[in-house]
């Protein structure tokens, strides 16, 4: 792992911080500011079409890299890269961005394994599985064993692992597995952020977290029992509710988002079950300060 982070356990948790920027880059794509601080949550701009939200077979659609937009939409640098799974809307990109940025990318071997077979720089690869805590320069980075959701039959989308070796180079999409999914709380001062939790958790992996801001899934696909009122409730109902991973993205980023998963109804929910916490709507690209 670079020399960005450690697992001192000695961390910055009160007091005040700079402010805190969050801009959506579409799909599960977060950039996450404070200060001289940059955290990147699955940096994929290049929404190569696919056929996925069009119900349409995309198991063989080839993996590309579009450079330009990853150059016009992430910055040149960070301090780390976090990942949640391993499908290609989430990690794709991810080689040439932590080329360009420097920064540390956290995720499981599998996850890792996949990135170094897209030649993603092996001194930047730092192996998480859930349990680590980790100093960053002006903010901590926890890491929690997440779940990816799954489909009505229980399935799970390219489900599989890569330990030990490094795979052939990935092709097509369904050669990036789930690989394991990991949750991130991030925290600047006493502001803290919960990223990568999904419509599968269960409340006691979210004891005493209490996030300030909360990244949540709508729910427009198979989801846990109760799912929005047993998220807010575990999470103590957070000051912040960002909706995340809702558009269609298939389409261009550049273009205000599509609605594939009902995040209008999402809000309405929050609403309902939390009404102390504000529901921050971004469109894409779009940025709000705390």
């Amino acid at each position: 792992m670079g020399d960005a982070a450690s697992a001192d356990p000695a961390v910055e948790t009160t007091g005040d911080h700079p402010p805190v920027t969050i801009r959506w880059l579409g799909t599960n794509a977060w950039e996450i500011k404070s200060g001289d601080a940059t955290v990147l949550v699955d940096p994929w701009v290049s929404r190569f079409y696919t056929g996925a939200t069009k119900d349409e077979p995309f198991e063989d659609a080839l993996i590309t890299v579009d450079e330009t937009a990853v150059d016009e939409h992430i910055g040149d640098a960070a301090d780390c890269i976090l990942i949640t799974h391993g499908h290609w809307d989430h990690i794709t990109d991810t080689p040439y961005v932590a080329q360009r940025t420097g920064a540390t990318v956290l995720g499981t071997e599998t996850h890792l394994n996949l990135l170094r077979a897209m030649d993603a720089p092996e001194e930047q690869m730092g192996q998480v599985s859930g349990g680590e805590y980790y100093q960053f320069d002006g903010f901590t980075v926890e890491v929690f064993e997440a779940h990816h959701n799954v489909s009505a039959a229980k399935t799970l989308l390219f489900p599989g692992t890569r330990p030990s070796e490094v795979p052939p180079r990935p092709e097509k999409v369904s050669d990036l597995v789930e690989g394991g999914s990991l949750a991130y709380l991030i925290r600047f001062g006493d502001f803290s952020l919960l990223a990568g939790i999904t419509t599968n958790f269960q409340e006691r992996e979210l004891d005493s977290l209490n996030p300030t801001v909360l990244f949540m899934q709508a729910s427009g696909r198979p989801s846990g029992p109760d799912y929005e009122r047993r998220l807010l409730e575990a999470a103590g109902r957070p000051k912040y509710v960002v909706p995340t991973h809702w558009d269609d993205y298939e389409e261009p980023l550049t273009e205000p988002a599509i609605d594939w998963l009902g995040v209008h109804d999402l809000g309405d929910r929050v609403a309902e079950i939390s009404p102390e916490s504000e529901f921050v709507f971004l469109d894409h690209l779009e940025q709000r300060e705390f």
